[in-house]
């Protein structure tokens, strides 16, 4: 059993307690790090979750084998860094970092420290992603011509304006940071590394500096081709297709896709539903053990920022922007 600290108690913190607490043999949360603690005095009963205000706390307990970072981005990077210098394994929510810069020194950090290192990308263990990466790789769909993806929901609508999630320095382009993240991550996963990008961000109706709707066109190093939308203020909506020579697959939920080849009719696949966090949290913990090595890999941790980066720069210029890789 793995002893973790979850840092940061918001929404998705708060999902991440109610996942694995209780349930997990592979990991626990032995301690938990917020900033107001008595907005979560419940998670503290329910869950035998000790809080503290101080991060530096549970860096210094050496019960604790692993930090689970589910804070403000820009935090990050000074966060991780903190954690392995304490010999801390280090699972952390996405966006890794804002920026390219900040992802590699995180890497090394991890690295040079001897620690696993995690990413929440909880949408790669969804049981039609795994079956289309599956079909993608058997061959299925023939050459990938293109991809795209509408990832929107009106959840984050209405917190504060003060909140950090509001901030346009914390998430700049949009819903990039919170929701089209899963999709770049999704491409990198079942298509491959981005070459460049071009986007279009405007504010229609929350009135964020950083805008409420985007639109992002991506070209891949393959030739494929990609399309990204997310909108903070809508109906949920999870939607990917990746359309190849030889047929289609689309998923609009999470344990169910439809197929179409080329010359037949669509036939849909359902799956048996898994708790993704849950899952991935596991596997965070098979890591830290030798089991496996973490599902998502580290370069594709370094891309999924250079190419949040360039949409970032894209949306902020008008311009197509050329995907870092090196």
């Amino acid at each position: 059993m793995i002893d973790a600290a979850i840092v940061g108690l918001g929404w998705w913190g708060r999902v991440h307690v109610e996942s694995v607490q209780g349930k997990s043999e592979r990991i626990r949360y032995i301690r938990g790090v917020t900033k107001e603690p008595e907005l979560v005095r419940d998670l503290e009963a329910d869950y035998d979750l000790p809080l503290t205000t101080e991060y530096e706390d549970v860096l210094r307990d050496p019960a604790v084998q692993a930090v689970v970072l589910a804070t403000p981005h820009s935090l990050h990077t000074s966060q991780i860094v903190a954690a392995t210098e304490m010999g801390k394994h280090v699972f952390c929510e996405k966006p890794f970092a804002l920026r390219r810069t900040d992802a590699e020194r995180s890497i090394k950090a991890c690295n040079d420290a001897g620690v696993a290192l995690g990413i929440g990308q909880n949408r790669r263990f969804w049981p039609a992603i795994v079956e289309i990466g599956r079909m993608i790789r058997d061959g299925e769909l023939g050459t990938i011509m293109h991809v795209e993806g509408n990832y929107s929901h009106d959840i984050l609508a209405d917190v504060p304006a003060d909140s950090w999630r509001c901030s346009a320095d914390e998430t700049p382009a949009g819903g990039m940071t919170g929701m089209g993240i899963h999709l770049t991550d999704a491409y990198l996963h079942l298509v491959g590394p981005v070459d460049a990008v071009h986007a279009l961000c405007v504010d229609r109706v929350l009135g964020r500096a950083s805008g409420d709707t985007i639109s992002v066109l991506l070209k891949f190093e393959n030739g494929a081709t990609g399309y990204i939308a997310t909108t903070l203020k809508t109906a949920f909506l999870w939607h990917i297709r990746v359309l190849g020579s030889e047929g289609w697959v689309e998923s609009y939920d999470e344990n169910e896709l439809t197929f179409c080849r080329v010359g037949g009719k669509p036939e849909k696949r359902s799956f048996t539903p898994v708790d993704s966090v849950l899952t991935e949290m596991e596997a965070f913990a098979d890591a830290i053990e030798g089991v496996a090595p973490y599902p998502v890999p580290q370069s594709h941790i370094l891309q999924n920022v250079s190419v949040l980066e360039a949409i970032f720069e894209a949306a902020k210029t008008g311009a197509t922007v050329k995907v870092k890789s090196a």
